[in-house]
């Protein structure tokens, strides 16, 4: 039988009998019981009714959550001339064209989120198979490939998370730290299960959103319920 931390049996302890509670209880429970020595990450999972194999029931999008994320978001820009000028101005970390494809090729990926002007893409395209499993790719769907250099690198940087549905019909992000008062948290958590809801596919068929659990980056999970945290 494993034996546990302190830290760990305490947490839970904490959980024990919770399922299914609303969103506000599920933050406290997770606020109040990240315990570790740096600032712990607020982490969603959703289970979602969906096969992603199937190209009608694929789940992706993006959402501004309210109260930033408050992660440091490292931005890659391709682009050249003006526009590369522009993303440099608005706070991108990397800004290259054929250079920065090679860094990339490399192996050295020093950033978290990539950004392409619509005329860089030939480059990027040949970049699929590094940045794609990594879910880096710019696309336009999500706002990544665009001539708004601008408001693209600001938004990355100002709490914009991008979502993707996994093999297995999970969806998961950091939807703020624990650091964050409860309302901050509430707030982001809602805002991402209402983008999440949004996109749903139409080729979805039965329940869509199955289940969601909350938890911090070293602590135990909690189940939400799902009705309570779509009613809003």
């Amino acid at each position: 039988m494993a034996k546990y931390g302190k830290r760990t049996t305490a947490a839970r302890e904490a959980f024990a009998g919770k399922e299914n509670v609303s969103v506000e209880e599920a933050v406290s429970l997770v606020k109040n019981n990240a315990t570790a020595k740096f600032d712990e990450t607020v982490e969603i999972a959703l289970n979602l009714g969906v096969d992603p194999r199937h190209a009608d029931q694929m789940v992706r999008g993006v959402v501004t959550l309210p109260n930033g994320t408050g992660k440091t978001v490292r931005v890659a820009v391709f682009a050249r001339g003006p526009k590369a000028e522009e993303a440099q101005a608005a706070g991108a970390d990397i800004v290259g064209a054929e250079d920065l494809m090679e860094t990339i090729q490399s192996g050295k990926i020093e950033f978290d989120r990539c950004i392409a002007t619509p005329d860089m893409m030939p480059i990027v395209g040949r970049l699929g198979k590094v940045l794609g499993p990594r879910n880096l790719m710019p696309n336009p769907k999500v706002g990544t490939v665009t001539m708004d250099v601008k408001s693209a690198v600001e938004a990355a940087k100002g709490g914009e998370v991008q979502f993707k549905v996994e093999k297995a019909g999970v969806v998961h992000a950091g939807v703020g730290k624990a650091s964050f008062d409860e309302k901050q948290l509430v707030e982001n958590v809602k805002a991402f299960v209402s983008a999440v809801q949004k996109a749903k596919p139409a080729g979805s068929k039965g329940a869509y959103m199955k289940r969601i659990n909350l938890s911090s980056t070293m602590g135990p999970g909690v189940s939400v319920d799902v009705a309570g945290a779509l009613a809003d």
